[in-house]
């Protein structure tokens, strides 16, 4: 495929809008509601971290418990990604994502009318069953839809810098409302959001990818999908909730548990490897160079951040005494930066390769904890809060947009949901994992709050570091420039929708193409 089309022409088709748009308007419309979602999966992690000291008054949940809320929601997300994943691959990527808007709005608007801390949990948990639908199925819709080029990256790079957004308005919301009205219209505002978002979905998406076919010789590993969820329940358990337990790693239920759900993890492991027909991670995942080392990179950076976010929190409310509003305009910057480095980096990841840019990343995860770790009590915003959040923004979104576009651009067609899955659950799995190790970790400082958080920041740093490594020596990720998809270099036909062309202008050979790609004709940046 190579020889038979130029750079010059990969590279005007890597700019045009996809056909299945007849205009610009069609296809902003389409990327809103896929954004939106986005906004509101950001919405439902950081505010509530904001939430939490107004949530557990209301609902009498005690400090030792107040990690299992937040670890809850990333722990079924996390754990159920690749079963959504899956189901858009076999089903269609518009059923599981508004399938996935709807389940989230239904519990967002229940945990809004929650009476006790046990209700909280159950909400808490259905409700990342939402994101882990809508995400992998979102990430699939835009993966199938463009092809590797400018254009791609450019949308993957607007959808990453709504991450920020989303974040900041979950902070800003829970903010309003814990300080002004009461928290419940937290989750009320958020459904209405969600609302607006399925809405909009429904009137977007063209008909075309509404009415796509699914794959019906694709199968669903039912039971490896249950054994492994239910593994990952068992063993995040023990682990966050080991530091509180009357004796520790000691106390029967932890290490019982803790057993049990290794042992699930390995009948799991039976079902996928020598049982499913199709499994939920096909061993060619992990034939793609670099993949594996770039997971479990990321594995330690989203741990990072499910530590840096609930512990920077809880250090400017009760350390800093900084009320919700307060920790609302800290927080303006990590937004702002978001915004700035997704947009620029998407101007920017077809020059640079991508292992720069996850190096520079890393070095914000790094250094977001440590300015926390360091600050001295009395300490103004601007020498360590205001450069932590940049840190902060810079790791987490130029991370996103590299491992998105690298993933989806790197499987075919029929394993984009697949992509989008295993993007977003190592995510919210290194979110809950690690967050469970920085809870325990804090548990045994016997010291000053302050000591206890300074704990937590330290096993982030470290973390970060070990992830930075592992970066630098082992993944190597050339830049994301104008090419043929997996599709087209398997033989697929030129046409085919593969990691981006649902949609896309018909590849034609290069000697019919010449005045087209001179002539800058067609729908380059319409």
């Amino acid at each position: 495929m190579g020889d038979i089309y130029s750079e010059a022409e990969l590279e005007r088709l890597g700019r045009m809008r996809p056909t299945i748009f007849p205009n610009l308007l069609s296809e902003l419309g389409f990327c809103f509601s896929l954004v939106l979602s986005q906004i509101m999966a950001e919405y439902f992690i950081s505010g509530f971290n904001v939430l939490l000291p107004s949530l557990a008054e209301g609902l009498d949940i005690p400090e030792a418990s107040s990690s299992w809320p937040s670890s809850a929601f990333a722990l079924t997300a996390g754990g159920s990604l690749l079963f959504f994943g899956r189901l858009a691959d076999r089903y269609g990527g518009f059923v599981v994502f508004a399938g996935g808007l709807a389940w989230h709005l239904v519990w967002s608007l229940v945990a809004g009318f929650a009476k006790n801390a046990l209700m909280m949990y159950f909400c808490r948990a259905l409700q990342g069953f939402g994101p882990a639908a809508f995400l992998s199925a979102g990430i699939m819709l835009l993966g199938t839809t463009y092809r590797p080029g400018w254009r791609k990256n450019l949308v993957f790079s607007i959808y990453g810098a709504c991450a920020p957004i989303g974040f900041v308005a979950g902070i800003f919301v829970s903010g309003m409302t814990g300080q002004f009205l009461d928290w419940r219209w937290y989750f009320w505002i958020g459904t209405m959001l969600l609302f607006l978002a399925l809405i909009a979905a429904v009137l977007s998406v063209p008909a075309s990818i509404r009415r796509k076919p699914p794959h019906p010789d694709m199968s669903i590993d039912w039971a490896g999908a249950g054994l492994f969820f239910c593994s990952l329940v068992l063993i995040f358990f023990a682990i966050n909730d080991c530091g509180h337990a009357p004796d520790g790693w000691r106390t029967p239920y932890v290490y019982v548990t803790l057993i049990v759900g290794f042992f699930v993890l390995l009948a799991a492991l039976y079902v996928e490897g020598w049982v499913a027909k199709e499994p939920l991670l096909p061993l060619s995942l992990f034939r793609i160079p670099q993949l594996s080392s770039l997971l479990l990179g990321l594995f330690c950076f989203y741990g990072v951040f499910g530590i840096w976010l609930l512990y920077c929190v809880e250090y400017m409310e009760n350390i800093m005494h900084a009320s919700p509003l307060l920790v609302v305009a800290y927080f303006v910057p990590f937004a702002l930066g978001g915004i700035f480095f997704s947009l620029i980096g998407g101007l920017f990841l077809h020059v640079l390769p991508g292992t720069v840019l996850l190096v520079i990343s890393g070095i914000g995860w790094l250094m977001a904890p440590l300015l926390f770790a360091i600050m001295p009590l009395g300490a103004s915003y601007w020498p360590y809060v205001f450069p932590a959040m940049i840190c902060g923004t810079l790791g987490m979104d130029v991370t996103y947009n590299v491992t998105n576009i690298f993933v989806t651009t790197s499987l075919p067609e029929r394993q984009q949901g697949l992509a989008a899955a295993v993007a977003n659950s190592v995510l919210f799995l290194g979110i809950s994992f690690w967050l469970g190790w920085g809870d325990f970790t804090s548990a045994q400082v016997h010291g000053d709050l302050r000591a206890r958080y300074q704990a937590a920041l330290w096993m982030a740093v470290g973390l970060a570091g070990l992830g930075l490594i592992i970066m630098v020596l082992f993944v190597k990720i050339k830049p994301a420039k104008s090419e043929v998809t997996v599709d087209e270099k398997e033989g697929g036909s030129a046409g085919s929708a593969g990691s981006g062309g649902s949609g896309d202008t018909e590849l034609m050979p290069k000697q019919e193409t010449d005045i087209g790609v001179n002539g800058r004709d067609g729908n380059d940046l319409q």
